[in-house]
């Protein structure tokens, strides 16, 4: 079980504000937020527990690689299809680019619902319905 998950960004305001709009949509909230001279740093999560984090260095001439993990890409819970189909919307109104719009997918399990963006940095990001018992249907 993973315990948190990061990734860099570039711009950290513009971020922030794309992160606390969509990720509110699936009931997470920024719970930390660091500012110093070398890294800016926030951290999304519920329940006072940040589980996912975004950066920016902040030093001169130190910059790391942003949206470049080759493969790589994060999923969130998402309460229902509605939550889903809502988070979707809003990244791209924000700037993110679609990498597949909201549906079904039940070559991944019976009842997964999920949609894909390229997030402002180029990182892969998925908000989908958590996994349910064969006999209970997602609406």
């Amino acid at each position: 079980m993973l315990h948190h998950a990061s990734f860099a960004v570039e711009d950290f305001e513009k971020n922030l504000h794309f992160y606390d709009t969509t990720l509110a949509l699936l009931g997470m909230e920024r719970l930390m937020l660091f500012e110093t001279p070398e890294h800016n740093v926030a951290g999304y999560g519920t329940k006072g527990k940040p589980c996912f984090w975004i950066g920016e260095d902040t030093k001169p001439n130190k910059k790391e690689f942003v949206g470049k993990a080759r493969g790589f890409h994060l999923a969130f819970v998402a309460n229902d299809t509605e939550a889903v189909q809502a988070w979707h919307k809003k990244c791209l109104e924000l700037g993110a680019k679609d990498n597949s719009g909201p549906g079904p997918r039940p070559h991944y399990h019976p009842n997964y619902y999920g949609a894909f963006v390229i997030d402002l940095n180029g990182w892969r990001i998925e908000a989908a319905t958590p996994p349910v018992s064969r006999t209970t249907a997602i609406t």
